[in-house]
């Protein structure tokens, strides 16, 4: 597994990776990135071979206390891992993101600091570690698009309405396309701590969160529909996850 890049990023990366993406992406012409000053990009409007899939937040971290037991999608895993061999066998970017807090689980020495197993990260696969709730700003991930000429984020992880919401809001004001997999998300229910005894269910957070940003942030997508973009552009072959 790759080593983890941990936060925060040294100042004079973020120094030239803002000055970088300044000079490139201001202009707008047709085949250039569209980012700073630029209207958000649909979806539709970049290719998937221009696509990276981010992995977000998916560790045991939140096997830590009760949290887990109430989670809503019982299809998390199928459907990233899902997501993660279709980005392989197309040759695509698959880039890992880890969050540490000083919650229990979540701080770096705790022995649930780790990824869930049934993810294996390949050697070229980059393995990120975020101190904020989106992705980009305390970790080189956005050098790293830039690198890899992505211009589209697929958007997978825990927690739908935080972490994964949250990186989708910030890709798409950063210029990119997003693809917002809900169905590769994972969410818990939301307490009122005004209120006690009352919370939002986990139906009602991926709804409020698809609703927030169908376009305007993002296309919501399923992981048949990744597939089948994956398969358009023959990437994949037709009987790749069929069942997608």
């Amino acid at each position: 597994m790759a080593s983890p890049r941990f936060s925060p990023i040294p100042d004079e990366l973020n120094a030239l990776s803002r000055l970088i993406l300044d000079c490139a992406f201001k202009v707008h012409s047709v085949g250039s990135f569209c980012l700073l000053g630029v209207p958000v990009l649909n979806s539709s409007e970049v290719p998937v071979t221009q696509s990276a899939l981010l992995v977000i937040d998916v560790q045991q971290s939140f096997f830590a206390g009760d949290k887990w037991e109430r989670r809503g999608n019982p299809h998390f895993e199928k459907n990233v891992a899902a997501l993660i061999d279709l980005y392989r066998e197309a040759n695509l970017p698959v880039i890992f993101i880890m969050h540490t807090d000083p919650d229990p689980g979540f701080r770096t020495n705790d022995p649930e600091f780790k990824l869930m197993d049934f993810l294996k990260p390949r050697a070229d696969e980059p393995l990120l570690v975020k101190n904020t709730r989106n992705s980009f700003t305390s970790t080189t991930l956005q050098a790293d698009l830039l690198h890899l000429g992505v211009r589209k984020v697929v958007i997978t992880g825990i927690q739908t309405e935080q972490c994964c919401e949250t990186t989708a809001r910030v890709a798409a004001d950063l210029g990119y396309a997003v693809d917002f997999v809900t169905e590769a998300t994972q969410t818990f229910p939301i307490p009122n701590h005004d209120k006690p005894g009352e919370e939002l269910g986990t139906d009602a957070i991926r709804e409020r969160t698809e609703y927030a940003l169908r376009r305007r942030f993002a296309r919501i997508a399923k992981v048949a529909d990744i597939a089948k973009d994956l398969r358009a552009a023959g990437l994949v072959s037709e009987k790749t996850h069929a069942h997608a």
